[in-house]
């Protein structure tokens, strides 16, 4: 156990105390890191903050204190069991995910904080969701008012497409039932998910379920010239597609089918992801045909991937697959802080989620999203029908498409393209949107939430 600052001190003079519990906490790079983190830098000017988490630290926080939690995961056995490819004994015995073994060390750690620092109410940044469960058990420890960030629902179809059994979907809709009795308040980041466990919530819990979208920082995010000589696609993030494409062509012999057939024994399939338009695939093959069309920007466009975290051989191997590696390029994950300069120079910037067979709406949203919008550059956004392309739907310089629709992003790309090689950069005033955007506004946000849901508390004991 590693702490920040003085942990035996109570509450700074003058300011409430909150506790909160950030399983994925900065420097750690997911989504959920970087939101907590974003988030609560800033509401440690209102209140004294101290954070649980898991994530290893390499500096100590002024505003915040911080104390660093092990988990007691059985990390010899889960290793065993992915070198014999028995991930699925994982999947159906280890629930809500690995993090439950982290539960009962950040319980112990928060009891000794809550009598330390005294705090006006507890705060948890999910994913992962077995972090919910160290605060409802400190709910009922303490009697703490308790605020739940869920990020992505439990049940959203794009992030849970599938579950292990049936048993499984049950037990994540229960225990997302269960954190809306236990909490405050419980936070989403969409809208349409909001709007699903709200359809099937009693009246009397409706008013605990708040939306405080994710967000970013304005300040990072400064207009920056590109070369005039060549268009460069930009995609920033994690791209889960490449075993599909490779799984797309490659033949299947007898002992691969038998194990596909074992790690699907037992599935509850709520809706069907077609992976392979979490890649760049689709946009790559645009721009081959483009280059064919314009054999004079060869060498000149080109699809950049900035940060991903899977096997270079698993992508060497889906990139010629596919046959686009001449036009396009994957990089290894970059530090959050490189982020925006990446994007700010980018002359066209990619987003793509998986498509949705059945044609059905989809909740997510791409937290890239709201950064892309930071700066003035166009948007690709070829995302499925629901919250991703509703909320970019009258946003200025988006072009929306399908996540298969490969002469949709050929036009696009073709668009950008004339425009920059003629030297007239095609860039989007989206000035009244940075406040909007900010984190700034989302912690003010969030602070309401939390203040709600402390009152809610006092109203009802």
């Amino acid at each position: 156990m590693h702490s920040d600052g003085a942990s035996s001190q109570r509450a700074a003079p003058g300011r409430d105390a909150l506790l909160c519990i950030a399983q994925s906490f900065a420097p750690k790079t997911t989504p959920t890191a970087i939101r907590a983190s974003k988030l609560l830098e800033r509401l440690s000017t209102q209140w004294d903050v101290t954070v649980i988490t898991e994530v290893p630290r390499a500096r100590v926080d002024e505003r915040m204190h911080v104390e660093v939690v092990g988990g007691r995961r059985p990390r010899r056995l889960f290793a065993a069991l992915r070198r014999l490819r028995l991930n699925k004994l994982i999947e159906l015995f280890v629930w809500p995910d690995d993090s439950i073994f982290w539960v009962v060390p950040a319980v112990l750690a928060a009891r000794r904080l809550v009598r330390q620092r005294a705090p006006e109410a507890i705060v948890v940044f999910m994913m992962p969701y077995s972090a919910g469960l160290v605060g409802v058990l400190l709910g009922r420890l303490t009697g703490l008012p308790l605020i739940l960030n869920l990020d992505d629902s439990l049940t959203c179809t794009d992030m849970q497409p599938y579950f292990p059994t049936r048993l499984h979907y049950r037990l994540a809709r229960g225990l997302e039932d269960l954190y809306l009795r236990r909490a405050d308040a419980v936070i989403y980041v969409s809208q349409t998910n909001l709007d699903a466990v709200k359809a099937r919530a009693p009246e009397h819990l409706r008013d605990k379920l708040a939306l405080v979208r994710y967000g970013a920082d304005p300040t990072e995010f400064q207009p920056r010239e590109s070369p005039p000589d060549r268009v460069e696609v930009a995609y920033v993030g994690a791209m889960s597609g490449w075993w599909a494409l490779i799984g797309d062509q490659a033949p299947a012999g007898r002992l691969k089918r038998l194990y596909t057939a074992w790690t699907r024994l037992g599935r509850y399939q709520r809706t069907v992801l077609d992976h392979r338009t979490s890649s760049p695939a689709i946009a790559g093959k645009a721009i081959l045909e483009l280059l064919a069309e314009h054999p004079s920007w060869r060498e000149r466009v080109r699809l950049i991937v900035y940060g991903n975290p899977y096997d270079p051989s698993v992508v060497a191997r889906a990139l010629a697959r596919t046959g686009i590696e001449e036009v396009v390029t994957v990089l290894d994950p970059v530090p959050h802080a490189e982020v925006a300069g990446i994007i700010a120079s980018a002359d066209l910037l990619f987003i793509t989620l998986p498509m949705r067979v059945d044609g059905s709406p989809g909740g997510r949203i791409s937290a890239k999203t709201y950064e892309y919008l930071m700066t003035d550059r166009p948007i690709l956004a070829a995302v499925p029908r629901g919250e991703n392309w509703t909320y970019l739907a009258d946003k200025p310089g988006v072009w929306l498409v399908e996540p298969d629709d490969q002469q949709a992003m050929k036009q696009v790309i073709a668009q950008i393209s004339e425009a920059k090689l003629a030297g007239a950069p095609l860039v989007f005033d989206r000035q009244p949107l940075r406040a909007e955007l900010s984190y700034d506004i989302r912690a003010q946000e969030l602070a309401s939430v939390i203040r709600a849901g402390i009152a809610r508390r006092r109203r009802s004991s």
